[in-house]
């Protein structure tokens, strides 16, 4: 997880009262944070001073105005801290320095005015002797030597409580009431064992109460202070910064929200003067790119292109969500795209991909290359030069160099793609490379460019006699036999035969030469298409007829069908001629 999104949780755990965790969650990220980061630091002081840790509550505010000396409400955190541990003159000094840099900050004028609240309640009221007390410097050492007390001692929050009554001693007085364990304290501070008379246990909380009650009947809101000021922390100054942050992106999305409205009227000059007084309002990089969507829609792809450029720098120094940071990159990859400039769109759909890898991103990066390749093809074809680098290539053919007139004919197709001959002349050289399969899907190019390309099936079929696909030789022939009586009145015949009868007597030929004719039979049947000929019912009949009349079968092969059927048996050795 980012250090955002830690800082967002931890914000949603504090709300919920959930100090310990939001600790936890602030603390990550600071460790995550690629750069020190004050507001962090500022939010976990406030989780600190909730949990009434008020000297980790003071170490993280000091950070907070260390990393960020400028910012008013780190001083806040201070004074809130100095004010829990009772410091009130270091409290007084972090306010007054907070309303220096921001003399409208609230917060800091609410600090100072409780701290001079409490400066004036401890001069009018007695420490009822607990004072002295408290000025052992080794007060908290003793504390956690004595047996009695050293168990209290390893809570950090009851120290900072020890701490505090050591600046401010009348607060104890309340503070018994409600912690049981500072009367133990008091004890070992005073040198009585409470565990020797159970009775004695009594005596010191009754006398106290009584005696505030009777000198100052009314002090008791006065000693409140120690408390509402931590009420207070907790209230106001220990909300962590983002939710003061929080209620200036709430206005700036209500602004967002008026852009929004405009963009969808098409009003976009008007949109963009509102996502531009979000952006001044709260520094979130959707807001430009909101702003460069306008300008897209515009027509103005350059400031588009421009404004997504200061979201992405922004966004790092912001460390914004990978995903917003993605989407601004994607947007200057269709601005290019607008622009003609095919590489850039590329490169920027490369870069969103990278930040955040999304399916129609994907489909975009995929059509544009397709696109630019597409483009390059076209801006290379030359007609002219085509017909240059397929007389180069019959001479390097002539020569016997196939290498050579694979590559001229590599050029032609490049120069002049819609010409079949580069693609069946290439076929021929690769042919002599041994290279069948890729001739023959040059072969099936050269048809599909001109379905009537007579020589294209003729080379097709020959590099697949190579290959040993005699049925698909076969079917190559046919078509090549019916293409070349429509356009060359049969002017192939005799090489389309040739080939037929080579495919046919390969396709069919015995691994055994002293094969029987049971044997031939046998083997052959497995053939599907002889199969299928031996299972016809029309079929069956003619060959009835031949057994007994010879000259039927000649009469039968009239038919082109039947003539090819019958070729098939001849050539499978079902049929004998002779």
């Amino acid at each position: 997880m980012s250090a955002d999104q830690f800082k967002q949780e931890g914000n949603q755990a504090f709300a919920a009262k959930d100090y310990a965790k939001a600790i936890e969650l602030f603390s990550k990220a600071i460790e995550v944070s690629e750069t020190p980061n004050h507001v962090l630091y500022s939010n976990r002081s406030a989780c600190y001073a909730s949990s009434k840790d008020f000297a980790k509550a003071l170490e993280d505010a000091k950070e907070c105005v260390k990393i960020n000396p400028s910012w008013a409400k780190g001083y806040n955190r201070l004074g809130a801290a100095h004010y829990g541990l009772g410091d009130l003159d270091e409290a007084e000094q972090s306010y007054k320095k907070a309303l220096e840099l921001d003399s409208s900050n609230k917060a800091a004028q609410d600090g100072l005015s409780q701290v001079h609240q409490t400066q004036q309640q401890r001069t009018q009221q007695p420490d009822m002797g607990l004072g002295n007390m408290f000025k052992d410097p080794m007060m908290i050492e003793k504390l956690k030597k004595n047996p009695k007390t050293a168990e209290f001692m390893k809570d950090p929050q009851f120290v900072a409580k020890i701490l505090q009554f050591q600046q401010n001693p009348q607060a104890m007085g309340q503070e018994m009431l409600s912690d049981p364990r500072l009367m133990t304290v008091l004890a070992a501070l005073m040198g009585i064992d409470l565990s020797m008379d159970p009775n004695e246990s009594n005596s010191i909380p009754k006398e106290e109460p009584k005696t505030e009650s009777k000198e100052e009947p009314k002090e008791e809101p006065k000693e409140q202070p120690k408390e509402q000021p931590k009420q207070e922390a907790k209230q106001e100054e220990s909300q962590p910064e983002p939710m003061d942050v929080d209620d200036d992106k709430a206005k700036a999305e209500a602004i967002k929200a008026e852009g929004n409205k405009l963009y969808k009227q098409k009003k976009f000059d008007e949109a963009i003067e509102k996502y531009n007084e979000a952006w001044e309002t709260h520094n979130d990089i959707t807001y430009l790119n909101n702003r460069a969507a306008a300008e897209y829609e515009k027509g103005d792809y350059d400031a588009a292109i421009e404004t997504l450029n200061k979201a992405v720098d922004q966004g790092r120094e912001l460390r914004a969500d990978y995903k917003v940071i993605a989407k601004s990159f994607a947007r200057m990859g269709n601005a290019y795209h607008k622009l003609g400039d095919l590489k850039k769109a590329i490169e920027y759909y490369q870069k969103s991909l990278t930040e955040h890898r999304t399916p129609d991103i994907l489909t975009k990066l995929r059509n544009t290359e397709k696109e630019l390749k597409q483009k390059e093809a076209e801006a290379y074809m030359d007609p002219e030069k085509a017909e240059e680098a397929r007389l180069q290539g019959k001479e390097y053919f002539t020569k016997g160099d196939w290498p050579k007139a694979v590559e001229a004919y590599t050029e032609m197709i490049k120069r002049d793609p819609n010409d079949a001959r580069g693609y069946s002349n290439r076929a021929a050289a690769l042919s002599k490379l041994m290279s069948f399969a890729d001739a023959i899907r040059d072969c099936e190019k050269a048809i599909e460019k001109d379905p009537n390309f007579v020589r294209a099936y003729i080379r097709k079929a020959t590099a697949q006699i190579a290959m040993k696909e005699y049925a698909g030789a076969i079917e190559t022939l046919d078509a090549a036999r019916t293409k070349d009586a429509e356009i060359n009145s049969g002017a192939n015949t005799r090489e389309i035969d040739q080939l037929y009868i080579k495919a046919t007597q390969a396709r069919f030929q015995p691994a055994d030469a002293n094969e029987t004719p049971e044997e031939t039979y046998a083997r052959v049947s497995k053939d599907p298409e002889v199969a299928s000929i031996l299972q016809d019912p029309v079929m069956q009949s003619i060959l009835s007829q031949a057994q007994q009349n010879p000259a039927a079968l000649q009469e039968h092969m009239k038919n082109p069908e039947v003539f090819k059927k019958i070729q098939t048996l001849i050539a499978a050795g079902i049929i004998k001629t002779r």
